[in-house]
């Protein structure tokens, strides 16, 4: 209700200056982004069929969130030709662009296939269910189990 009557104000308000700070629009939010930003998140979510903004690296994650999705991805058997991460420590812009790039305000995020799947929080559940199972089958991006057997030397 109070969010309600906050958006009927600020949507019928004549005065555009006066609208709540809160209320910005998607639209208005990706706006914030810069196009130079926004190529270089493009370009980083279509360089791998799985990729992950995190904070660190997959050797040394630098926040327990970010090294749990590095587990939880490992776990499942992500083909590490297949996989990008970028540390989001090294590049404020990164850090803050791709938080509205998804619009979603946690890091990490993870990317299958250039879509945005979720945070942490949504990679453990997902895991947890056998949905993020499902999907990394589905998308071809798991390392078979006889490349797996053998060391990681492929099997033709």
């Amino acid at each position: 209700m109070f969010s309600r009557t906050i958006f009927s104000r600020a949507s019928n308000s004549p005065n555009p200056s006066r609208r709540s700070p809160f209320l910005l629009s998607l639209a208005a939010q990706r706006r914030l982004l810069s196009d130079g930003v926004r190529q270089a998140i493009d370009k980083a979510v279509a360089s791998a069929p799985v990729v992950l903004f995190m904070k660190g690296t997959p050797e040394t994650p630098q926040c327990g969130f970010s090294r749990a999705s590095i587990q939880v991805l490992g776990m499942q058997g992500v083909d590490p030709e297949k996989f990008a991460a970028y540390n989001v420590l090294e590049d404020q812009e990164l850090r803050q662009g791709i938080k509205e790039y998804s619009d979603w305000p946690t890091i990490p995020q993870l990317y299958v296939d250039k879509e945005f799947v979720g945070g942490c929080d949504i990679i453990v559940s997902m895991h947890q269910n056998g949905e993020l199972a499902k999907m990394l089958e589905e998308k071809g991006v798991l390392v078979h189990e006889t490349e797996q057997a053998e060391g990681g030397e492929k099997k033709e």
